[in-house]
């Protein structure tokens, strides 16, 4: 009986680095137009909690207009009143949905977790939920980057949260939830 020859030590070596690069192949992966869009979105809740109102306002279009018809200065007029007092803004996107995403344009809803001052740790440490935001986005693609041309918003309670931004929300407090 003949025994079986032992694999050379390089064929060993290829199949062990196929092995690892389709393991992080995942995390290789080209970005998505998707991938952007959410960053920007991440972006400008960084921005929110710097209140660095000018780099803001940089992701809107010239033309932007919101549901109550404010325009791209009405809206720096409600961002700068909301940061007016306010320290220690922390916000926190939840789950999203992209509505659509096509040549140059895209539509998305995203919830967002805001709070400001001592209310986070305090917010942490007892059984208070932030205040939670829906938003309906509509962005354009102009040249390399995405900005927003059109927004709503509302204040929601939990019950009618996305079921993944729920998950994000008892993530990030966890006193809130007993489970």
């Amino acid at each position: 009986m003949r025994m079986p020859r032992p694999r050379p030590l390089r064929s060993r070596a290829l199949l062990s680095a196929l092995l690892v690069v389709s393991l992080f192949c995942p995390l290789c992966r080209q970005r998505t137009e998707e991938d952007i869009i959410l960053d920007t979105i991440d972006s400008l809740a960084r921005l929110a909690e710097k209140q660095d109102l000018e780099a803001i306002m940089a992701r809107f279009m010239e033309d932007f207009t919101d549901f109550e018809g404010r325009d791209k200065n009405g809206l720096r007029l409600l961002l700068s009143s909301y940061f007016d007092g306010r320290t220690g803004i922390v916000a926190h996107r939840l789950g999203y949905r992209m509505i659509d995403i096509d040549a140059g344009r895209a539509a998305l809803e995203t919830e967002v977790a805001l709070s400001s001052g001592g209310a986070e740790v305090l917010r942490r440490l007892v059984r208070f939920s932030p205040d939670i935001y829906r938003l309906r986005i509509d962005l354009a693609k102009v040249g390399e980057e995405w900005l927003i041309g059109h927004a709503e918003w509302a204040s929601i309670g939990l019950g009618e949260l996305f079921p993944e931004s729920l998950g994000e929300l008892k993530k990030i407090f966890p006193l809130i939830w007993a489970d």
